[in-house]
């Protein structure tokens, strides 16, 4: 009986969700506004996580100055919710014209020449709109390449199908985190060339290895395995620039990070990939995602071991 309320309920929440796609922007950000009064002020979703990390890693930064980039941070967060209900009714016009890419040009010679691509990413902006790549890419999505995704399934079986549905609306695939390096090669052996997105700001699972760097002032452990795929597929490396230029509207600038993983010593993809998102933190910090408790288990610096300034 239990699951057969929740199935209403979630038929229900779907069906409220699609009809709110259909509202144009500017309503979705009247809602976004007044989502973040909620959130921010009335339910502090979050704020002891984000206002804890923001002062760690800004510590020379006036309490105001931190204030006013928490605020902007609740302000983007409520801005991504209602852009990815949108995602359910939404041209192809429309998101070319709010989700733009430079760069794309590297990635589709790396795929013409039947290379693979690893591409680094973050919870930087509104991460759901960038499976729109395919939007700017001059091949084909599923003919002349795939474009994929690595993602954590949910536990919610019906709240995961939604959201592999709003991640395929532009041609994309997702692949599961604990199966995706078999399902790169199966198409590597029909001879079919990759792009794969890998959010990889994230702290590394509960046994999973981490190459650890200072980050944001914090001693922080990254994720390894999209390194370690990297390397293995021998691909082309890159990193994913995001900026939000104005409200409704981003920006992806792809940035070669290495043509040759095989020639860098260990670890060293993985440092210059915190170092770009570093980089990309610190041009505008309100776009990241604080909320997260990136650093609920602190760690240590290696002696010797390079770190990002």
């Amino acid at each position: 009986m239990t699951d057969g309320k929740t199935s209403i309920s979630f038929r229900l929440l779907t069906t409220m969700l699609k009809l709110m796609a259909h509202l144009p922007f500017w309503m979705h950000y009247r809602l976004s506004d007044l989502t973040f009064v909620l959130l921010y002020y009335i339910g502090r979703y979050r704020r002891r996580i984000v206002d804890s990390n923001l002062a760690a890693s800004f510590p020379e930064m006036t309490p105001r100055q931190r204030r006013r980039i928490c605020r902007m941070f609740y302000l983007n967060f409520c801005d991504y919710i209602f852009e990815t209900i949108k995602l359910l009714h939404v041209s192809d016009k429309q998101m070319r014209s709010r989700m733009t890419f430079s760069g794309v040009d590297t990635t589709d010679a790396s795929l013409r020449a039947g290379r693979p691509v690893v591409a680094y990413f973050s919870h930087c902006g509104n991460w759901e709109w960038a499976p729109s790549i395919t939007l700017w890419s001059t091949l084909t999505p599923g003919k002349d390449a795939e474009f994929c995704q690595i993602y954590r399934p949910l536990r919610n079986q019906a709240m995961d199908s939604l959201m592999l549905h709003l991640r395929s609306r532009f041609g994309s695939v997702s692949l599961a985190k604990n199966m995706a390096f078999l399902d790169l090669m199966r198409y590597r052996k029909r001879g079919i060339p990759t792009i794969t997105g890998f959010m990889s700001d994230q702290k590394p699972s509960h046994g999973d290895p981490g190459h650890v760097v200072r980050f944001l002032n914090h001693p922080t452990a990254f994720i390894t395995g999209t390194e370690t795929v990297a390397r293995r597929m021998n691909a082309t490396v890159v990193y994913w620039d995001m900026t939000k230029p104005r409200r409704g509207h981003y920006h992806i600038d792809i940035k070669l990070i290495t043509d040759s993983p095989a020639e860098l010593p260990s670890g060293a993809i993985t440092s210059r990939y915190a170092s770009l998102l570093q980089q990309t933190i610190r041009r505008n910090p309100s776009i990241w995602l604080w909320s997260h408790n990136r650093w609920k288990h602190p760690v240590e610096t290696p002696p010797c071991h390079p770190s990002q300034s």
